[in-house]
């Protein structure tokens, strides 16, 4: 039974982790091959789970220490039918790598039972395509039926709320947010943006955020921007009144593109210590921002310095 549904505990204030680029961490840094960059594939062997069990024990031992409340993510992001052809799977199959990343995940949330602050459990769900690139457009409708087939799984399920992450364009996240209030579910946006701030469609960031909070009545809890550099988006943020729907941030360690990221064969870690600054600087201009963590390159050094540098 879900237990944060009704009413997610981060929209009250206080301050929430979530982990680091685990994809990226798994593969370079401990050397686990991931099929497909797919991370559910993962939790049918028994090694692979329990890699990603350690994993995210670490940050939820994090959180408890800091004292700070932590969203835990599923493995969801590839576990839809777009990739069913690369990922050899059928629906059923589709389904049952949602239902079982979420028991999962849950069975994480009960370990951790001593923790003082919330762990939400949070439905990845990726876009229809590319994360990096807009290679698919994607009309509003289409997406709402699309994403409704994934979103009614995940309802099935101990999940708090869903995530849409690494979206590139509006209208599949007027779709997805569309889809996920009909089930009755909090559904959050995390956008990705290029170098220059723009999604990879070219769109303004704080255009798509408003676009899509004009075609849902602003359904979506809140906003989140992934796989992106802090120097990517910095200087769109201030005196920008949309910024305010940004609760959540979880930054690349690299500064290069989506494109050059695409093509390394080795992992850009970044500097912890000079991220955990920038995130200083981005909660001064935006003191509202309560969602912490990491993606592409990041792992539990970053996580920690961030929070060490900015819990309570």
């Amino acid at each position: 039974m879900s237990r944060y549904r009704n009413a997610v505990p981060q929209l009250s204030g206080g301050f929430f982790l979530a982990d680091g680029g685990i994809e990226t961490d798994l593969i370079f840094n401990h050397g686990i091959e991931i099929r497909e960059f797919a991370a559910h594939t993962l939790l049918t062997d028994s090694a692979g789970r329990e890699a990603m069990a350690s994993y995210f024990r670490e940050f939820l031992a994090l959180a408890g220490e800091q004292d700070t409340g932590f969203i835990l993510d599923s493995q969801t992001w590839k576990a839809h039918k777009h990739w069913a052809d690369d990922l050899g799977a059928n629906e059923a199959e589709l389904r049952a790598a949602n239902e079982d990343s979420i028991d999962f995940i849950a069975g994480l949330r009960d370990e951790f039972s001593s923790n003082s602050k919330p762990i939400v459990l949070n439905g990845i769900m990726g876009p229809r395509g590319d994360g990096y690139v807009a290679d698919l457009e994607v009309a509003a409708h289409i997406a709402e039926d699309y994403h409704a087939q994934q979103i009614a799984w995940l309802a099935d399920t101990q999940v708090d709320m869903v995530t849409g992450t690494t979206y590139t364009q509006a209208n599949e996240a007027i779709g997805l947010v569309r889809a996920a209030r009909a089930a009755g579910l909090p559904v959050v946006i995390s956008f990705t943006v290029e170098t220059d701030g723009t999604l990879p469609t070219g769109q303004p960031l704080g255009e798509a955020i408003e676009l899509v909070d004009e075609a849902t009545e602003s359904a979506a809890a809140y906003f989140v921007v992934n796989c992106a550099h802090p120097d990517h988006f910095f200087h769109l943020l201030e005196g920008n009144g949309w910024a305010r729907r940004i609760r959540g941030i979880r930054c690349n360690a690299s500064r290069l593109s989506h494109a050059e990221l695409d093509m390394c064969e080795t992992l850009d870690p970044g500097n912890p210590e000079e991220l955990a600054g920038q995130y200083v600087e981005l909660r001064k201009r935006m003191p509202w921002l309560n969602i912490l963590g990491g993606c592409c390159g990041t792992d539990l050094r970053h996580i920690a310095q961030i929070a060490n540098t900015l819990s309570p």
